[in-house]
């Protein structure tokens, strides 16, 4: 019973298919005659007839399917036998009628196709695959709205099949139709084309982007047109025309528009959309989720610190509080308490009342999550050693002094200042217990003493080796001392120049100095010649050539602050009309006719011969205590009471090249040596320290200072370490006198 009662469904489905159909076939068939009448208004010619049986043919050509279908229908109504006898009858005589028709006509249409075809391809030498449409290459939907699809090689019209198969018929074809998976619709002609297996093959190979051709070989050796071997004519030999060297106007025109363009603001480059603007997102959300970690500078939020044994309901007794304790807990300030609540203990859990600072932790962490930093601070992964720079070992700078050789011992007071004779051989010391004392260097054995009566400030000995004198300050008198110990023939020169006569000038009222020989007592001493200054003289200097003599007299009231004296001439003169500052130091320069000035603050440097201020160190120290020039004349260090030592280089800038720091108190004095790339500066902190200073001829390449020792001896007295030092002439040795009364050689 349910078998037939299917059949019987089917049979009533396929009548309503049936009826669809004649609808649209008659909807069709009048379209069909409005457009005859549209085109029937032009004068029919001969063998138009023959024409239209054509488009006939084409109209009903897509019959086919539908007549097949009816047939099918026929048979399985005769087998199941059934309803509605008359209406079958009827239908199926209409569907004979129109299959007959249909068959025959297909006969006349095959044998009309072949031999169109025949005639078409029979001298055919086009790669064209189907040329019966020769529309060309078009979209075919602009045929979309008309009843032909196009025009054969006769100019006559190709009518569109009709297609009245719906989705269900085409269902049953998928279904049921073996060759239905290689059916391709061509658009051209508006018909379903079958491929051959050939022509699949071929798409699958292209599809796996393979060559079409099965006997194609890629890898086959290739043609050289242009052969690799130089051949004597060229291929061509036109001269290169005169525009391929010169630049392209017409290209610079271009560009001086753009450039224009640009300028005036009206060609603008592509702005980029910040999308950051518009997006937000939580900042203390997961921080391992993907949006965070793109962000460069994110901050994770700070984390809670876990609880310990002490916010245990029964915490260890260790951890609970002591009545001590808990009196300095509660004497504590918050911010200072390690915990911030106390410790209690309780039996169990059901006694643990509601924690009272609930509210006020919560506020606060609160505050920790808004109110963390925002900004990440790079830390910056220096290696220390990294930062230290690249200095060379001291052991391969020798020769320095190092080591502890003599002690010149004889002084009762502090020895302020020492002078090594240009020989190198003897030694001259002054102290404040009135004497002047020459050493010899070798020996330590003090071969002269002179007591001149008042604390020695300053002693000089002559650095011209043709003559033997010695420079000595104190109060307000400088003394010329001949100490005779050297041979009869600079002895005998050393008197020529003080016994030369007095230069008789203008005699201009009262001269601040007084030249005076001595004689007597003095005179047996060594004493020669007595130079009286208005004020206490604290320093004196010699030049290079040992006839001029600077001393200084350090005072806020006066203009006359320096001197400089020429011994064979008897004379003195005030180089500066006015001071600027209180002079603290001077010297001249080894070479050039330059006159160093140490103020408090600032180092000037004066030309003697144009009498003029050509330049002005700024020493970046309170107060200067002593200078010293470079044997080349192009370096100056300065010593300062605030422990720093200033090396300028004056090629290079009037600030310090180097600020050395090594001392912790006073800096008194400084020193170079005259042949060996050394210097020195002496501290009260009763240490020398001698450094490798090494200056090159290369203006391009700065002076390498390298400190390579520290020397120690000196006992400090009454806050006073080491007051004066002073380097030997020849040998890397150096001298130091101290507060201790003692003078002392490092080899």
């Amino acid at each position: 019973m349910e078998g037939s009662r299917g059949n019987v469904q089917n049979i009533e489905l396929r009548a309503e298919m049936k009826k669809v159909r004649e609808k649209t076939q008659k909807k069709r068939s009048n379209e069909d005659d409005e457009e005859d009448q549209f085109f029937s208004n032009k004068p029919a010619e001969k063998g138009e007839d023959d024409d239209l049986s054509d488009s006939e043919d084409s109209v009903y050509s897509g019959l086919e399917d539908s007549g097949s279908d009816s047939e099918d229908e026929e048979e399985e109504e005769k087998e199941e036998g059934s309803l509605d006898d008359d209406d079958d009858d009827d239908d199926n005589d209409g569907e004979s009628q129109i299959a007959v028709k249909k068959n025959k006509k297909k006969e006349g249409g095959e044998i009309e196709g072949k031999e169109k075809k025949e005639d078409e391809y029979e001298h055919d030498t086009s790669d064209e695959e189907d040329i019966r449409n020769t529309v060309g290459n078009i979209p075919m939907e602009w045929y979309k709205d008309f009843p032909h699809i196009g025009y054969d090689l006769d100019g006559k019209k190709i009518y569109k099949p009709i297609r009245n198969k719906d989705e269900l018929d085409e269902f049953l074809d998928k279904m049921e139709n073996p060759d239905y998976w290689r059916t391709v619709h061509d658009k051209q002609t508006g018909t379903d084309v079958v491929l051959s297996d050939e022509q699949v093959e071929l798409v699958n190979r292209l599809q796996r982007g393979q060559f079409g051709d099965l006997n194609f070989n890629e890898y086959q050796p290739s043609v050289e047109f242009f052969t690799k071997d130089v051949m004597i004519h060229p291929v061509t030999n036109r001269p290169a025309d005169k525009r391929s060297f010169i630049p392209s106007l017409i290209e610079k025109e271009k560009v001086s528009k753009l450039v224009h363009a640009i300028k005036m603001g009206w060609i603008k480059p592509r702005r980029v959309k910040d999308d950051s603007k518009e997006r937000y997102y939580d900042l203390w959300a997961n921080e391992d989720s993907s949006f965070l970690a793109k962000h460069r500078m994110h901050l994770p939020a700070p984390k809670i610190p876990l609880p310990g044994h002490e916010e245990s309901y029964n915490p260890p007794p260790e951890y609970l509080f002591t009545d001590e304790e808990r009196a300095l807990w509660e004497q504590q300030d918050p911010s200072d308490r390690k915990l911030q609540f106390v410790p209690k203990r309780f039996s169990n859990l059901r006694q643990v009342p509601a924690f009272p600072r609930f509210i006020h932790e919560r506020f606060e962490r609160c505050l920790d999550l808004y109110l963390c930093p925002r900004q990440r601070k790079m830390r910056v992964n220096v290696n220390p050693e990294d930062l230290i720079p690249k200095l060379p070992k001291p052991k391969d700078l020798q020769p320095f002094p190092t080591t502890q050789s003599l002690v010149y011992r004889g002084h009762s007071g502090l020895v302020r200042s020492i002078s090594v004779s240009p020989s190198g051989q003897w030694l001259a010391s002054g102290s404040d217990d009135g004497s002047v004392k020459f050493w010899e260097v070798c020996s330590s054995r003090c071969m002269k003493t002179v007591q001149v009566g008042g604390a020695v400030k300053s002693v000089a000995w002559n650095p011209n080796q043709s003559v033997c004198l010695v420079a000595v300050a104190l109060d307000s008198v400088v003394l010329i001392l001949s100490p005779s110990l050297a041979d009869r023939q600079v002895i005998s020169a050393s008197e020529r120049l003080l016994t030369s006569q007095q230069e008789e000038g203008p005699s201009e009222g009262s001269e601040p100095v007084v030249w005076s020989e001595v004689e007597g007592e003095e005179l047996n001493k060594g004493v020669r010649i007595k130079i009286q200054h208005p004020k206490a003289v604290h320093q004196v200097t010699w030049h290079a050539k040992g006839d001029y003599l600077a001393s200084v007299m350090p005072d806020h009231s006066s203009h006359l602050q320096v001197f400089i004296h020429q011994v064979s001439r008897r004379r003195s003169q005030n180089p500066f009309r006015k001071n600027k500052g209180l002079v603290q130091s001077v010297s001249f320069h080894p070479i050039r006719p330059y006159f160093f000035v140490a103020t408090q603050r600032s180092v000037r440097i004066y030309n003697l011969v144009k009498q003029e201020m050509t330049k002005k160190l700024q020493a970046n120290s309170k107060w200067i205590s002593s200078i010293a020039v470079h044997p080349g004349g192009d370096h100056v260090i300065s010593g300062s009471y605030d422990c720093r030592l200033s090396w300028f280089d004056l090629d290079l800038s009037t600030k310090p090249y180097k600020m050395l720091r090594h001392h912790k108190k006073a800096v008194r004095s400084v020193a170079y040596h005259r042949t060996y790339p050394l210097f020195a500066s002496a501290s009260d902190d009763g240490s020398v320290i001698v450094c490798h200073g090494t200056v090159y001829n290369d203006l391009l390449q700065n002076p390498l200072i390298v400190p390579v020792k520290v020397l120690r001896g000196h006992a400090i007295t009454h806050d006073l370490g080491v007051l004066d030092v002073k380097f030997h002439p020849t040998q890397p040795w150096i001298f130091s006198s101290g507060a201790d009364a003692t003078i002392r050689l490092f080899t």
